[in-house]
């Protein structure tokens, strides 16, 4: 069974999974039988996460701060948080197929006649019932709503004009780290990488279009790793903190959920025991929202690679390249050298230059550039010291959450995947399992063997 629900767990779908498990481990196993041992298996280990959540919450607020017993704390501590997407169909209880149909016409934007036309429907449908993948046939029961879906590309602009199916899945990522504390900054002088203009263009991205002004304004790297990469190139003489083990949480329950089982994990790893801890995340209020309630002992150390990308758009909106160029390489040593508070002080300057936007302003616009910048600055620079934290030798990126975030989605991710509440709850916690260190799942199937009742004794005919 351990097999099968690794397959399952790690394919990119339970077809995959069950052609893998024909040829490579000799299996004849269905993708539906793949798929019910899978949503058996997530029951049990979403069940054993939530006992380990009600038993941290039980604590005396003192033993919720120290390290279980026999746990070792380890040097470094990090904790960041972040969001993903998912696609999720609930058809609600009772409803027809004709009621779901129109559920998902409503939702979904049409497609134009030769989007439709050209796109295939899905080729294997899930059976019916409480199965945890819903097909796109069976999510949207119309074919301009199943094109709709397939047509659309895979970025978050597309994403958001197709409606309510998108939802957000978080993810928690608990890395025990090794490093050197420092006298004084070890890289005071900004990493040259980050002064290369050809490096930038794959550390940058342009402003979201449309972007709420309460969501991330600018992206991070089309390589989420980049941002590590970047820290340790060119600098012999200081480097990041050296990752020993990790481990993840992924959920799709609401983050006043998630924060508690975060906290039962870093406990369990007797994260809150250690000396250095870091709580390190982008700038979305949810994440600080889990830091200030569950994580305030530990440094709340916002993504350098945010910051950055916030620093460059500002910089360049209004500009000409080149003159653009000379205020951001000012600008980002000010950032990198902690000195978040000149930044702030010229971007006030040139927002008086530009003009406040107005209530109409489009989104890419230099004055809105600035003013989104300035504000998301303005909120975070308590978290900025970046000087202090290279000192503590504490992470100032969080490309690592973002990569393990890439990596959940590689499972449940998709333009044609759609699935239950259940079963995205069963396949995220899975996957989280498995791309988790310290054989999770292994010592799972030793419980599980342990506490079977043995083979059924049956009385002998006369």
């Amino acid at each position: 069974m351990a097999k099968i629900i690794y397959a399952g767990s790690n394919n990119t779908s339970y077809s995959h999974a069950e052609a893998d498990l024909d040829h490579l481990a000799e299996l004849d196993v269905s993708d539906k039988q793949v798929r019910r041992l899978c949503k058996r298996i997530g029951d049990e280990r979403i069940d054993e996460r939530d006992a380990a959540v009600v038993a941290y919450q039980a604590l005396p607020l003192v033993e919720r701060k120290s390290a279980p017993a026999g746990v070792v704390p380890p040097a470094v501590a990090a904790v960041s948080v972040d969001g993903g997407r998912v696609q999720i169909f609930e058809r609600p209880p009772g409803a027809t197929a004709a009621q779901a149909q129109a559920t998902a016409s409503e939702t979904l934007p049409q497609p134009d006649v030769a989007t439709a036309a050209t796109v295939a429907s899905p080729t294997v449908p899930a059976p019916p019932g409480p199965d945890p993948v819903v097909s796109a046939a069976q999510a949207a029961q119309a074919p301009a709503a199943a094109a709709a879906m397939a047509a659309a590309g895979a970025e978050e602009e597309d994403e958001e004009r197709r409606g309510r199916f998108w939802r957000e899945d978080k993810i928690g990522l608990l890395l025990t780290m090794q490093s050197q504390e420092s006298a004084q900054d070890p890289c005071p002088h900004i990493p040259k990488t980050f002064l290369h203009p050809a490096r930038m263009s794959q550390l940058v991205r342009e402003l979201k279009k449309r972007a709420p002004p309460r969501e991330e304004a600018a992206k991070a790297a089309e390589d989420p790793e980049a941002g590590v990469e970047a820290l340790r190139a060119n600098e012999a003489r200081w480097q990041p903190p050296e990752v020993q083990a990790k481990q993840l949480v992924a959920t799709r329950q609401p983050w006043e959920q998630f924060g508690p089982m975060v906290a039962a994990a870093a406990w369990a790893l007797g994260f809150f025991a250690a000396p250095r801890k870091a709580f390190v995340a982008d700038g979305a209020e949810n994440n600080w929202t889990v830091h200030r309630q569950l994580f305030s002992s530990f440094v709340p150390i916002l993504d350098f690679i945010h910051a950055l990308s916030y620093v460059f758009a500002s910089a360049m909106a209004g500009r000409d390249f080149r003159e653009g160029w000379e205020v951001y390489e000012r600008w980002i040593q000010w950032v990198w050298s902690g000195d978040v508070a000149k930044v702030i002080a010229e971007l006030a300057v040139r927002q008086a230059e530009l003009g406040v936007p107005r209530k109409d302003e489009p989104e890419g616009s230099p004055r809105a550039v600035v003013a989104r910048a300035l504000t998301y600055l303005q909120n975070n620079k308590d978290r900025m010291r970046y000087q202090e934290y290279r000192r503590q030798g504490l992470p100032i990126t969080s490309s690592y959450v973002e990569s393990a975030v890439k990596q959940i989605n590689h499972r449940v991710k998709g333009t044609e995947k759609f699935w239950n509440e259940a079963g995205a709850e069963e396949l995220l916690q899975l996957r989280a399992d498995y791309l988790s260190d310290g054989d999770i799942m292994r010592a799972y199937w030793q419980r599980r063997e342990a506490g079977q009742t043995g083979q059924n004794r049956y009385r002998r005919a006369a």
